[in-house]
């Protein structure tokens, strides 16, 4: 089979693997699609060459059951959750196998992704693909919107709400189109036009561009000088994070996905005094990655406008020279 990995300095190579072979309690699954994230951009632009293929959000096909699988069957549409656990402990068993007391693999990192003709995984990784869904969609779910998901139902996000996102890539373009589903009211904030304008074409109600205008104070005009009810950083970026929270209103909620970087507040007149609930959120649970793609069906959520790029994996070098760019929206393989 085919698999691709990052050799460094920004460059891939598709390269030839032994077919895959499931053991006790795994399945193969013939890939179908599978997203490219900012998380891969740190691999890609590092110096040195990664061991394992790529690919964190792999969605596709069941193709063979190794001894013992249950709930599985060949045929079966499937979404990974890209990482496996113990299976046995407390974080385990509620599906959040990234949290395993005794270490996890993540898929795409440090076992092989979903970038490939096939992946070997843990059957009790496998989330139902629901029917109304494209394999598309289901690769963005996979990690990006998922990841989207969970922070806003950790803010809690209504139709009461005032939602300002900080950051308009493909985390940030999901939580624009959940938060509208979810009934807010979206302000989506990005430094660039291209990403802004998608936003604005997926329902956000204000765009801004920091570049241009303070978000801080469009987002205080915008509430009648009190800030949102929620608000949301998905970049990463220190000045981004510090006006995440500052635009936040009194009693106000405020969520922290983007990875990296550093944040720079005064706890007293920030936070405590004004008396504000701050969240980090790291993806998901497998159960999280199910509620998702349910709500996404249920509601009728536009997910394929959130795709702008379709890439073979024999294109893989133009694919990541394009998301590299921090132009596209969601970018992905298919296969």
């Amino acid at each position: 089979m085919r698999g691709l990995v990052f050799t460094g300095n920004r460059q891939v190579d598709l390269r030839e693997f032994p077919d895959p072979v499931p053991g006790p309690d795994e399945v193969v699954v013939k890939m179908r699609a599978s997203g490219l994230c900012g998380s891969d951009l740190h691999p890609y632009r590092m110096d040195r060459a990664q061991a394992t293929i790529s690919g964190h959000e792999p969605c596709g096909e069941v193709a063979a059951l190794g001894p013992g699988v249950i709930g599985a069957a060949v045929g079966d549409r499937v979404i990974i959750h890209h990482y496996s656990g113990c299976g046995h402990c407390k974080y385990c068993r509620i599906g959040y196998d990234q949290l395993c007391v005794r270490g996890h693999k993540t898929y795409g990192f440090g076992a092989n992704g979903g970038n490939a003709d096939f992946v070997t995984v843990p059957a009790r990784t496998l989330v139902c693909l629901p029917d109304e869904l494209s394999f598309d969609a289901g690769a963005a779910i996979a990690c990006g919107t998922g990841t989207a998901y969970m922070a806003l139902k950790k803010l809690d996000v209504s139709g009461r709400d005032t939602l300002a996102i900080y950051g308009q890539g493909p985390v940030g373009l999901s939580a624009t189109l959940l938060g509208k589903a979810m009934g807010a009211r979206v302000v989506a904030i990005d430094v660039t036009p291209a990403r802004v304008e998608h936003a604005r074409r997926l329902g956000a109600d204000v765009i801004v561009n920091p570049s241009e205008r303070d978000p801080v104070e469009a987002v205080r005009q915008l509430t009648q000088g009190e800030g949102a009810q929620a608000t949301l950083d998905c970049t990463g970026n220190a000045t981004a994070r510090a006006q995440t929270v500052r635009s936040a209103r009194v009693f106000g909620r405020a969520c922290f996905v983007g990875e990296g970087g550093t944040v720079q507040l005064e706890p007293s007149p920030d936070i405590i005094h004004r008396h504000l609930t701050l969240y980090g959120s790291w993806t998901f649970s497998s159960v999280g990655l199910e509620e998702c793609a349910r709500f996404i069906v249920d509601r009728q959520v536009p997910l394929e406008g959130l795709i702008t790029h379709r890439f073979r994996l024999d294109q893989a070098v133009v694919g990541f020279q394009e998301f590299d760019k921090g132009e596209t929206g969601k970018c992905v393989f298919v296969m």
